[in-house]
């Protein structure tokens, strides 16, 4: 599998060339914060399967929890991949940040124990009051 993406500005540019190990709609704080929406589409893919192919000098570092780093494009503002210091070996790409199809769908809601008050989960989707446990 080949999957590329992009920011809004396409000053940063990724490659995913590992499977994804799961796509879940994150509901946390951090992320309805970030994304400015009831929750983020998120990747869950392994660190030697992903590569930022331009634009690496443009991504800025947000420490939003202890060890947890968000990194985004100076220049639009997209937040592009998270990763976390206690789990280097995976990476969490925006979903919504792909530029092609990447043939699998969401797999669960977690933290919908923090999701906003005025967003009704509508799917059938599982729902993890926290983190994924799998």
């Amino acid at each position: 599998m080949l999957l590329h993406g992009s920011c809004r500005c396409q000053a940063v540019k990724f490659e995913i060339t590992g499977p994804i190990h799961r796509f879940t709609n994150c509901h946390c704080p951090d992320c309805r914060k970030i994304n400015g929406a009831a929750f983020s589409s998120n990747l869950v893919v392994a660190a030697a399967g992903f590569k930022i192919t331009a634009g690496e000098e443009m991504l800025a570092d947000y420490e939003s929890s202890p060890g947890k780093f968000r990194r985004f494009c100076q220049t639009c503002g997209a937040h592009v991949y998270a990763h976390i210091n206690s789990r280097p070996e995976i990476v969490i790409v925006r979903a919504g940040l792909l530029d092609d199809e990447p043939g699998v769908r969401p797999q669960n809601h977690i933290w919908v124990s923090h999701k906003a008050p005025w967003f009704e989960i509508t799917d059938s989707l599982p729902q993890f009051p926290e983190a994924f446990k799998g």
